[in-house]
């Protein structure tokens, strides 16, 4: 087994994979924890819905790059549905929704009347679950996805206390002077960043479960806020290596691969924090 790890991480591709897993595994799970708590869980779930639109539209415009119409495209959804979750006839889960399905409907329909590709079902499946296109990522992606998740780690480590405040008191936070709108926009931008970063690993659908279960299982077991993100974030990315490593000698979907280790993760989590509160 080691003999075939070692074969398969000697091409490029098996690494920029590995690398971009990592990454991707502990920005998400940073924020995943806010998400949670502030019970915007399914924020990642509209948005990677709003960026399978975004690739649609940019497969049928021809781009050479996606990413540079995908992430501000996202990142301008995610203010909108900050902005509309915020009035008060239209709450927060029914802009998520209303968002969401409009963008997959969309983009399915824009890809089947404007297709550009001989596999249209195969470039479905993998921009929805990931399959392969973590296995084709160029240097230049690479090197993206090293940046922005720099940027997005220095941001969470920068305004860490802020997003604590945001996080468990809106209320206090904006009565001792915190621009509570600003940070909840820092934070929708942040996650939207993310989303679009890790629609290369696990694809669209799978997103949420890459932001929600590690922090879940970091619940079961510790309760301040710093042990939990700290412990989702460790979490995460052992949980990314072992579905990276699996997917590789098992020859199975890398996404859903990462997703599968996390249930498990959830629930030895579930295990370990029963044992504890007996």
């Amino acid at each position: 087994m080691i003999e075939t790890l070692v074969y398969y991480f000697s091409f490029p591709f098996v690494r920029y994979a590995m690398i971009v897993g990592v990454l991707i595994a502990l920005c998400s799970s940073l924020l995943g924890v806010t998400l949670v708590l502030k019970r915007f869980s399914f924020i990642g779930d509209g948005l990677s819905h709003v960026a399978f639109g975004a690739i649609a539209i940019a497969s049928v415009l021809n781009l050479t790059n996606e990413m540079l119409f995908v992430l501000p495209a996202t990142v301008v959804c995610a203010v909108l549905l900050l902005r509309t979750g915020q009035n008060t006839k239209i709450k927060g889960d029914a802009a998520i929704a209303m968002i969401s399905v409009g963008a997959l409907a969309c983009g399915y329909l824009l890809m089947n009347i404007f297709n550009t590709s001989s596999n249209l079902s195969g470039d479905v499946c993998s921009t929805l679950f990931g399959s392969t296109r973590v296995l084709t990522l160029s240097v230049s992606e690479v090197w993206l996805c090293v940046i922005l998740s720099i940027a997005v780690v220095v941001t969470f480590v920068i305004f860490y206390n802020k997003i604590f405040a945001v996080t468990f008191d809106e209320d206090f936070a904006k009565a001792v002077g915190t621009n509570v709108n600003g940070y909840n926009l820092l934070i929708a931008v942040t996650i939207a960043i993310i989303i679009v970063l890790a629609m290369n690993l696990v694809g669209s659908l799978l997103i949420s479960a890459l932001v929600i279960f590690p922090a879940l299982s970091a619940m079961r077991v510790f309760r301040s806020f710093l042990s939990v993100t700290i412990c989702s974030a460790v979490l995460s990315v052992i949980c990314a290596v072992l579905g990276i490593l699996i997917s590789i000698l098992a020859g199975t979907p890398v996404g859903s691969t990462i997703v599968l280790i996390d249930i498990l993760a959830f629930f030895a989590a579930f295990v370990v924090g029963h044992i504890k509160k007996s």
